[in-house]
């Protein structure tokens, strides 16, 4: 069985979850039409690294923070991406910027962390930022004689708050078009309607494993029973078997629950496909949203410097927020669950991919037919990159 496009999914619907209830009963999976054979310098050629991040992640637009870490007026949340310290605030007027946070006088970084402020002061000489980027104050203006104030404020990146979350494109002289970008997939996240949910907790690590490598993790339950066979992702789900839509250079995967199979005798139950189902989606480039019936998880994956070395960003928002330290405390065991079966078993069975790729003298991997969402995401780049696949 091969994957829909978008024009022939029938979306969140309980179409979806027949799908993958006869994909289970059938003991059968979504397949490609043929295994793939990908060369290793796919994932270990540096040259090809460079051009991942100067053509491809510094002019796509990327997912920076969901709408819910900044969800008040003066709200701001520092981070970093592909080595760049992005400020991004929501000004009283409820807009959100991504801003570079250098200073403008020295290159110094006047904001960190999070919080809530309407002003960011630079730790060198004290320049003074407003939270939409303005240059507010300098100390001895007298020695800055003719400066225009209002060409040095922070430099501001094209960004727009769009589905839940504030997408930039990383550079300034960029623009940007996240309905454009988005394409089919953009009523699919309208649907889940993130911007209502809560955020939680997240974690930032390296790991010695491409990144175009990481994101494969999450696009095939093929090592479900092998690499999760211990924890809830592997004792719930449906191994080597799920449902696979794409929206251009984006998909949706849906891995069926084990519960899935009573809805053939009992009917009545919920056709809810996150119900019955991991909704997984790959927001091309490097974003992966792993829904579950109570929250979803946020990854991306951004090379660090090597080929195959990645930075990994793993996040939980739940689908209620939590108005009370009982919630929260439920919240903060459901979030060690899924990070400790991320880092603890995706990130430990990585590296070893990593190396592989590394020192393999082998001239290609194999993807199988029942990778399917892997050989979407490889076809996908390659285009991009113009590598030859066959």
């Amino acid at each position: 069985m091969t994957s829909p496009t978008a024009s022939e999914s029938a979306g969140l619907t309980e179409d979806l979850t027949r799908r993958a209830l006869r994909l289970v009963l059938d003991r059968t999976t979504d397949m490609a039409e043929s295994t793939l054979r990908v060369p290793l310098h796919y994932y270990r050629d540096p040259k090809i690294t460079e051009v991942e991040e100067t053509q491809i992640l510094r002019r796509t637009p990327l997912a920076i923070v969901p709408t819910a870490q900044i969800p008040q007026p003066n709200d701001y949340v520092v981070r970093t991406v592909l080595g760049d310290s992005l400020l991004v605030t929501r000004d009283r007027a409820g807009t959100a910027h991504v801003l570079l946070n250098y200073c403008r006088h020295r290159g110094a970084q006047p904001a960190c962390g999070s919080g809530n402020a309407t002003r960011f002061t630079c730790p060198y000489h004290a320049w003074t930022y407003k939270n939409t980027g303005e240059l507010a104050g300098v100390p001895g203006k007298e020695g800055f004689t003719g400066m225009d104030r209002g060409g040095y404020g922070l430099v501001e990146l094209p960004s727009q708050e769009r589905h839940g979350f504030v997408w930039a494109v990383l550079s300034a002289e960029g623009s940007i078009d996240i309905d454009a970008h988005l394409g089919a997939m953009g009523p699919e996240l309208a649907q889940l309607d993130y911007a209502t949910y809560g955020y939680h907790d997240d974690r930032e690590f390296v790991s010695e494993v491409s990144w175009k490598g990481a994101l494969e993790a999450f696009a095939e339950s093929y090592h479900f029973p092998f690499v999760h066979g211990e924890s809830v992702i592997g004792q719930n789900t449906v191994a080597n078997t799920s449902t696979h839509d794409t929206f251009g250079r984006h998909h949706r995967m849906g891995f069926p629950f084990n519960w899935i199979s009573n809805l053939d005798t009992d009917p009545g139950d919920t056709w809810d496909p996150l119900m019955n189902m991991g909704v997984i989606y790959w927001i091309y480039p490097n974003l992966i949203l792993a829904n579950s019936p109570v929250g979803v998880e946020i990854l991306d994956m951004l090379p660090a410097g090597a080929p195959t070395r990645c930075t990994v960003r793993h996040s939980w928002m739940a689908k209620i927020p939590a108005t009370s330290d009982e919630q929260r405390t439920v919240y903060d065991e459901i979030y060690s669950q899924v990070h400790a079966a991320v880092r603890d078993e995706d990130f430990a069975m990585l590296p070893q991919c990593g190396e592989g790729v590394r020192h393999g003298q082998h001239d290609h991997m194999l993807i199988g037919r029942n990778e399917i969402g892997v050989q979407h995401m490889i076809k996908t780049f390659a285009a991009e990159l113009g590598v030859a696949l066959d």
